[in-house]
């Protein structure tokens, strides 16, 4: 079993940037299967909001900045997107 100190130590040198990050990864991941424009479009639009509206105190600003071209490139995708 793992101490409680070891698991901290290690998620100190995270923050929530990291985490929004690996989300968005995941999601693409599981969603790349479904060979569907518009859910990728709309993956990476939703996560560029959430990205945006993110705290600027639990990341830093590089990752605020990133989800204003995630929702750009969303919804060119969505709008670019056949049936």
């Amino acid at each position: 079993m793992l101490s409680p100190l070891v698991i901290d130590t290690f998620l100190l040198d995270y923050h929530l940037g990291h985490v929004i990050l690996l989300g968005l990864v995941v999601s693409l991941l599981g969603a790349a299967p479904l060979k569907s424009q518009k859910i990728i479009a709309s993956i990476l639009a939703v996560f560029g909001v959430i990205f945006m509206m993110a705290p600027y105190t639990t990341m830093p600003p590089t990752y605020i900045l990133v989800g204003i071209p995630l929702v750009l490139i969303g919804t060119l995708l969505w709008t670019m997107a056949g049936r």
